[in-house]
């Protein structure tokens, strides 16, 4: 039996599911979940619910959610104990305050780390995307791609690794191709041009002011902000900076340290480099080539005032990763 027919047997079983994203979802994220309720609907599943923690902060992902009319719900407004049944798409639980005290039945994944115990559980760490391995479900189970979802796993895929230097997998350009036919590319175009919020802009600005370099390593601070998405967008904006190959950003977001990796050094494993130099501190970790985490600062964060805080914080990140790099 496919691993897609091992789902849809589950799905069989279930009568309403709750489908738990990832704190702060991205597009990879966000489709996956929107595929797999497609699919669950298909199976007979009654009831269903995209539901994630934190908040959707970045332009695009925001845009994302109301251009392609996905229904999402914040957890702190679900009783889980309405759903006989949880699935996790796109992280395995650590990633995602919501489930740390649930019991997932079904756990759809593409990151390294801990794994989860389910009925059904499918984490391929050899994949690019979890869009990816949830287009290869529908193709399997001839589930036909709507508009909506087809340009909502597109967009996935291209946000996730097409249009980056992160080494897509011929998977992840098959799947394109298998949902391009019946995409929206006009409605992806104006995803695209979604405008940065003026708080994105401020966090960006801070991180490229602050940038400390030592060899081909940068470490840079967003300072304290909201837009926790403005990490990663300024880890890649710092990445074409001539001669830097490895980027770390990290910013203070209430008590918790975000950070945000990236390398393009076929040497460096970012993501087991962030766990090397922050695993005792936090949850931590990610891919070859791109990696992320939070460190929870605790009562410390409320003992001293924004200036020391960031101060002493940047002294701690930027050491352990430059130290972890050999170039402290």
């Amino acid at each position: 039996m496919s691993r897609a027919a091992e789902l849809a047997a589950t799905l069989q079983e279930i009568d309403s599911l709750a489908v738990v994203a990832h704190d702060n979802p991205d597009p990879d994220c966000l489709a996956s979940a929107l595929a797999l309720e497609t699919i669950a609907e298909r199976e007979g599943v009654d009831r269903t619910a995209i539901v994630y923690g934190g908040e959707i902060s970045h332009q695009q992902n925001r845009a994302f959610v109301q251009v392609l009319e996905i229904d999402v719900r914040e957890a702190d407004g679900v009783d889980f104990g309405e759903y006989d049944s949880v699935a996790f798409v796109d992280h395995a639980g650590p990633a995602s305050r919501v489930g740390a005290d649930l019991e997932p039945t079904i756990v759809v994944d593409h990151h390294p780390g801990t794994e989860r115990e389910a009925a059904f559980s499918d984490v391929r760490t050899g994949y690019g995307a979890t869009a990816t391995i949830l287009v290869e479900y529908c193709l399997e189970l001839s589930i036909p791609f709507s508009s909506r979802l087809a340009s909502a796993l597109l967009f996935a895929l291209h946000r996730e690794r097409l249009d980056f230097v992160r080494e897509p997998t011929i998977r992840e350009y098959e799947a394109a191709l298998a949902v391009y036919p019946e995409a929206d590319l006009e409605v992806l175009e104006g995803l695209y041009g979604a405008a940065f919020t003026p708080e994105t802009i401020d966090a960006i600005g801070r991180a490229i002011a602050s940038r400390e370099r030592r060899g081909s390593a940068l470490v840079a601070s967003a300072g304290r902000t909201t837009e926790t998405d403005a990490l990663p967008q300024a880890a890649d904006y710092l990445l074409n900076v001539e001669g830097v190959d490895t980027v770390l950003v990290y910013g203070v977001t209430d008590s918790t340290i975000r950070l945000s990796a990236r390398s393009i050094d076929p040497r460096i494993h970012v993501g087991k480099a962030v766990e090397r130099a922050y695993g005792d501190l936090g949850a931590v970790g990610g891919h070859h080539d791109m990696a992320g985490g939070r460190i929870t600062l605790g009562l410390f964060a409320a003992e001293v005032d924004d200036d020391r805080l960031l101060a002493l914080a940047g002294e701690r990140v930027a050491g352990r990763f430059f130290a972890e790099l050999g170039l402290a």
